[in-house]
């Protein structure tokens, strides 16, 4: 049988990139999205056109409750998780601590850390070979953020990656004699919508002039990084973030 991945948030962005790179090595994709139907049907099109499954799947990670399902609804349509790509993330509009309301700080942790973070046990349960599983790879998706802080514009959502690095870490040491790799990437700026929506879709060209290359990544930079991670290639590699900065 084939290998089976879910990638979230894949409708767009770092995300379809993966999906489309994954899909030509020889995965299966499930298609994870939100509201962005159309975009997740374009991303199966293209794991299709690779000549590989694909099944969208929605669910709102805001809802934490939600990571149970999603995780149910990709064993109904592959059967299997070989790899799990933690992508799915928010931001907010640029604001200072002090400005952060209780409500906004619920949803950005729900999303960029308390579903990932649900999600990472469901898939380490059915990878693991302490509970019957074959192995796996998880893979998180963080931020230079991390790093940085992000004073001024997010630390709500800096802290949330801060906080899936640590999962990285702590998780790849609990399973790594269980068959399960747990790794992650950090991307810098990357062209991708996530800016948009945010309130600053010049966001990614504004601040190449601070980035050592001088330039913003493609999300298929990012993308190259975890199927590499997702790979016997990297069978020897697991609890590492990867930073892709362009040297910041």
């Amino acid at each position: 049988m084939a290998r089976a991945v879910l990638v979230t948030g894949a409708s767009d962005g770092i995300g379809r990139a993966t999906a489309r790179l994954l899909a030509a090595a020889g995965w299966d994709v499930a298609v994870h999205y939100n509201r962005n139907r159309a975009g997740a049907e374009e991303t199966a099109a293209a794991v299709a056109a690779a000549g590989r499954r694909a099944v969208p799947i929605q669910a709102d990670l805001s809802d934490p409750a939600n990571a149970a399902r999603l995780m149910a609804a990709h064993d109904a349509a592959f059967g299997r998780i070989d790899a799990l790509v933690n992508n799915a993330g928010i931001v907010d509009r640029a604001s200072r601590v002090e400005e952060i309301s209780p409500e906004r700080l619920a949803r950005m942790f729900a999303v960029n850390l308390t579903s990932p973070f649900l999600l990472a046990g469901h898939a380490a349960r059915r990878m693991s070979t302490r509970h019957g599983g074959k192995g796996g790879v998880i893979v998180n998706v963080s931020s230079v953020a991390a790093r940085l802080g992000g004073a001024g514009q997010y630390v709500d959502y800096a802290s949330a990656k801060a906080a899936l690095d640590t999962l990285t870490r702590g998780l790849a040491e609990e399973v790594a004699a269980e068959g399960v790799r747990v790794v992650s990437v950090r991307p810098g700026v990357v062209r991708t919508a996530i800016h948009g929506k945010g309130g600053e879709p010049d966001r990614a060209e504004r601040l190449a002039g601070v980035i050592p290359m001088r330039r913003a990544a493609e999300p298929e930079e990012i993308a190259r990084a975890i199927l590499w991670l997702c790979s016997e290639d990297a069978s020897y590699i697991t609890g590492t973030t990867i930073d892709i900065g362009g040297g910041r």
